[in-house]
């Protein structure tokens, strides 16, 4: 294992998010969203099919005894990634990426209520306070003597869409969780791909849109970078442990910012800065205390093997 590689492709991985999030943004919501996620999905599995391909055959990676569990996963999923893209459609990339740091605190929440994980009072603490930062996020949008109230509106919406984005996206994560003790990690990702491809294609019925050349190389990029995101972050874990991994997901706020405003010519409210703060902090603790957690567990279990 090589942790310097791993935290460079995490790094790299959460560039790609941002800059798939930067190109759904710039669509401004004018293409249906089901349209959306078929172009990101579809697209997405050119990079993907090469990349398993080279790792030793499509077969071999796509093989699995628990479709059903794969088909869970894709509609938790799809779920997230639908109400996401409503959330980037809706309001700034910083805010909207600021509010989907709440899907640890919702799969600590859900953790304990449909796994029956023991929660102790230090990370319910962080659960709170990280779902306070998010208030603090929505706060401006929510004021409507300094904002036209239809678009104090729509960023409110934008902000239940984000968490509704969380919430779903924590329970993939669960699902997740699942899968890795069987899975193969392409098979996961591959049915995932190939799911919501169906499920975007699907939405046709509901009526698409034709897109513009600057539309049509906006969703393309969106599915490439997309699918070069997944890779990174599927290598990155062979080269360190996923705890270790983890916090530098927050390293996607500042690129929001760089590409926010660049691009996009965005800059966030001091209450978005001093949020998604909250919201970090609250994170990174619960990370540190899985972590520790983990540790005394294998202490333990250490212990008992060796009495």
């Amino acid at each position: 294992m090589d942790p310097r590689k791993g935290i460079a492709l995490k790094i790299c991985a959460t560039l790609s998010l941002v800059v798939m999030g930067a190109c759904i943004s710039g669509l401004k919501g004018e293409i249906p969203i089901g349209e959306v996620v078929f172009f990101r999905s579809a697209i997405s599995m050119l990079p993907l099919g090469i990349w398993m391909a080279l790792q030793g055959g499509m077969r071999k990676q796509i093989a699995t005894k628990h479709i059903g569990g794969h088909v869970i996963r894709s509609f938790s999923g799809t779920g997230g990634m639908v109400f996401s893209y409503m959330a980037l459609a809706s309001l700034p990339l910083v805010d909207a990426t600021a509010i989907s740091y709440a899907t640890p605190l919702f799969t600590v929440m859900l953790a304990a209520l449909l796994l029956g994980e023991v929660v102790r009072i230090y990370r319910w603490t962080a659960v709170v306070v990280g779902l306070c930062g998010i208030l603090i996020i929505l706060s401006p949008h929510a004021s409507w003597a300094s904002l036209d109230i239809a678009d104090s509106q729509t960023a409110l919406l934008g902000g239940v869409f984000g968490l509704l984005a969380a919430f779903f996206s924590a329970i993939s994560m669960i699902q997740i969780r699942h899968l890795t003790q069987t899975e193969n990690t392409g098979a996961i990702i591959f049915y995932f791909t190939m799911l919501t491809t169906i499920i975007g294609a699907a939405s046709i019925v509901l009526g698409w849109k034709m897109p513009s050349a600057w539309q049509l190389m906006l969703l393309i990029g969106t599915g490439v970078i997309g699918g070069i995101a997944q890779i990174f972050v599927t290598i990155s874990l062979r080269h360190a442990e996923a705890s270790l991994l983890a916090p530098f997901d927050y390293s996607s706020m500042l690129w929001a910012l760089i590409i926010g405003y660049i691009f996009l010519g965005q800059l966030p409210v001091p209450a978005t800065v001093l949020g998604a703060s909250i919201v970090v902090a609250a994170g990174l603790f619960t990370l540190w205390r899985e972590r520790r957690l983990h540790k005394q567990r294998v202490a333990q279990q250490l212990t008992l093997s060796s009495s």
